[in-house]
């Protein structure tokens, strides 16, 4: 980094910083728990002459328990993209009104893990819904192993409740499906053809001021042979916009070779989005009871309002060890 003409290159330069970071993420716990066990044998030899310090030793062990925990979730952090970047989608699915509100309530539920981990959130695309929530939107996520915590994410997400949309007061279903697709930079080799990419250009719409509504800025890509859609309207600039959507459009591409090249966990895959009843990942309760459960791995919290704000990580880390011991028989939800 102090060499001259690191900054010459601001963007590869920024990608070297963040390898760096991820890198250290990872190596400094492990440092830190050799030392620690270093440590309780130092203290552990003593023990014979004088067994007053054993209290201290199982003070060190307790205290290495979770460490290793920690380290054993981040050795499942292994694919070849798991260090990037995320780019996660939210599409408002079956359910009307409320899926569209439910849309963006996971949106915000993501943008609020996010802010609780320390990462960074752009917003690249949103299409706002005329009554209430949104239809979709596209945020990346960046910061230390986004992609490898997130990618379980992707597929069906369904709300029970009381709808707030219904003056009847019943109980609605409403589901929303969720994208993730690792932000890979220009080390990632992905191989697109100009020719089989079109490229439509539009009005953006939403927020952003009256001179993004009035000039064609927003850029909509897509890969004819795999009919892959990327859109982006995030920056007042046509050539920014045109920039990120390639980049989703690559992100996506590597994410369509990564699963071909992940078969033994393909039981992720078994769950994946289809549309309706039985097709979901997750389903999340505000009644007849307050909670959350994962269709996969049984794991399950009792407060809908705190996976709201965020408190996702369990989840993350459930999925992460499934995926290490996975099953062919999901977890099965009667609700």
């Amino acid at each position: 980094m102090a060499a001259p003409g690191f900054w010459d290159h601001p963007e590869k330069a920024q990608q070297t910083v963040a390898d760096i970071k991820s890198r250290r993420s990872r190596i400094q716990p492990l440092r830190e728990a050799l030392a620690s066990l270093t440590d309780a044998k130092e203290l552990l030899s003593m023990a014979d002459e004088d067994e007053s310090i054993l209290p201290e030793i199982e003070r060190e062990l307790d205290a290495l328990g979770p460490i290793a925990e920690q380290l054993e979730l981040a050795a499942l952090l292994s694919g070849p993209l798991d260090s990037c970047g995320a780019i996660l989608s939210v599409h408002a699915r079956d359910g009307g009104l409320d899926a569209n509100d439910w849309a963006e309530m996971l949106l915000n539920m993501y943008v609020n893990w996010a802010g609780k981990h320390d990462y960074s959130v752009e917003l690249l695309d949103r299409c706002d819904n005329e009554e209430a929530g949104i239809t979709q939107a596209t945020i990346a996520i960046r910061g230390s192993m986004a992609y490898g915590y997130l990618k379980g994410e992707e597929g069906m997400h369904r709300l029970v409740r009381i709808s707030p949309y219904n003056a009847e007061g019943k109980r609605q279903t409403s589901f929303a499906a969720v994208d993730v697709s690792p932000e890979v930079n220009d080390s990632v080799e992905v191989n697109i053809q100009e020719k089989d990419v079109r490229e439509d250009v539009y009005r953006a719409s939403g927020a952003g001021g009256q001179h993004v509504n009035k000039t064609s800025s927003a850029i909509r890509l897509t890969h004819i042979p795999t009919n892959t859609v990327v859109t982006c309207q995030s920056d007042r600039s046509q050539h920014k916009n045109r920039d990120q959507a390639w980049k989703m459009l690559r992100s996506r591409l590597a994410r369509r070779e990564e699963e071909k090249r992940e078969a033994e966990i393909a039981a992720k895959y078994k769950t994946k989005a289809r549309v309706g009843f039985g097709s979901q990942i997750r389903n999340y309760f505000l009644h007849p009871d307050q909670r959350v459960k994962d269709s996969r791995t049984g794991f399950s919290v009792g407060n809908f309002h705190t996976v709201m704000a965020g408190e996702v990580q369990g989840f993350l880390d459930s999925f992460l060890q499934f995926c290490a011991n996975p099953t062919d028989t999901p977890v099965p939800d009667n609700d």
